[in-house]
């Protein structure tokens, strides 16, 4: 892809833009792009912080001890709910990486483990569907979360940008202006700063997440699909990339469902409808009306939980991977469904 035909090629006052965000990242001077269907980007000027070692922070949960563990606890720092299995390969291969890097992180944030094999309560409550699974709780909430065995620098990223004041990491910091570019709008900076991110970490899934959503969103559906195919095997089930495949396959799901106000005549007829709500949610969802489409699908759960063999919270839970662990909408429609399976 050439500058001429992507939408976010660099634009001539670019860096003029960067002093409107809050993070602050050094860029360098010009460096080749290397990020597969990535624009040409800015250098990036990184260096690593010592860490200060800190003591044993992990520990083993249970479903009684869940809310004193992590609920209770998370109130005081992050806590990091790792849940896993002794059969599973991946999760052996989370284990040091992501116990070494609680550690590293000096106090700042703690570890729980939950066997999901024999505490497999709470993993179903919160739409746990394959493991490794990590979710990050703050102030009694889940907050954010990541799926997979990610390698030892994205647990790191990852656990600088939960833990308040901890600094330090460019890449992490790096990462927040893509987000923060994104959210006002300068598709054109957020692209440049995720592919000089990739300069540096190339397997980066936050950063191949992130341009290949801004990619999708302009249109350009085949270099957003040739960003993913580069992601290596053993990441395609981080959440970012996870939730840039969600949201694609969700476009395909909704091409042939057509104009909403049939379905609202469906429903107006038959509010038992479920077929129809369920088409809904689908086209609310493509709208960008998350809680729309999640209501839809909750009402569904509410009136008949075994409908098309638990389809409603299984789309639901797709939703939740596309839209990310700590979008609103996935945290308030979780709660929801959480009080609709336990209650």
């Amino acid at each position: 892809m050439t500058n001429g035909d992507n939408p976010y090629g660099k634009p001539d006052n670019y860096g003029a833009g960067a002093a409107q965000y809050t993070t602050k990242v050094d860029f360098g001077g010009e460096t080749p792009a290397s990020a597969p269907g990535a624009p040409a980007g800015q250098g990036f000027s990184l260096s690593d912080s010592p860490q200060t070692p800190a003591a044993d922070l992990i520990k083993v949960t249970t479903t009684a001890g869940f809310t004193a563990d992590v609920i209770q606890e998370s109130r005081n720092q992050p806590v990091l709910v790792d849940f896993w299995a002794p059969w599973c390969g991946p999760c052996k291969q989370l284990t040091p990486i992501i116990e070494n890097a609680v550690r590293a992180a000096g106090g700042k944030v703690k570890l729980v483990k939950m066997n999901i094999d024999e505490h497999p309560a709470i993993a179903g409550q919160l739409g746990v569907q394959s493991i490794p699974a990590v979710f990050a709780f703050k102030d009694g909430q889940p907050v954010d979360g990541f799926m997979g065995a990610l390698p030892e620098s994205q647990v790191k990223a990852f656990i600088d940008k939960l833990v308040a004041g901890a600094g330090g990491d460019e890449i992490a910091e790096a990462l927040e202006a893509a987000k923060e570019a994104v959210a006002s709008g300068d598709q054109q900076m957020a692209a440049q700063i995720y592919s000089a991110v990739l300069q540096r970490e190339p397997e980066n899934v936050d950063a191949i997440g992130g341009l290949a959503d801004l990619l999708f969103e302009a249109g350009q559906k085949e270099q957003a699909a040739q960003v993913l195919a580069k992601v290596p095997e053993s990441h395609r089930e981080a959440a970012p990339i996870a939730a840039v495949q969600a949201k694609m396959a969700l476009a395909e799901q909704v091409a042939d469902l057509g104009d909403s106000a049939a379905l609202e005549q469906r429903l107006a007829a038959d509010p038992n409808d479920h077929q129809a709500r369920f088409d809904m949610a689908l086209l609310q969802n493509a709208r960008g009306d998350r809680a729309a489409a999640a209501e839809s699908l909750l009402t569904i759960v509410r009136k008949d939980r075994e409908w098309n063999e638990d389809g409603a919270r299984a789309q639901l839970l797709k939703f939740f991977e596309a839209w990310g662990a700590s979008d609103p909408a996935t945290l308030s429609a979780r709660r929801k469904l959480s009080s609709l399976l336990f209650s």
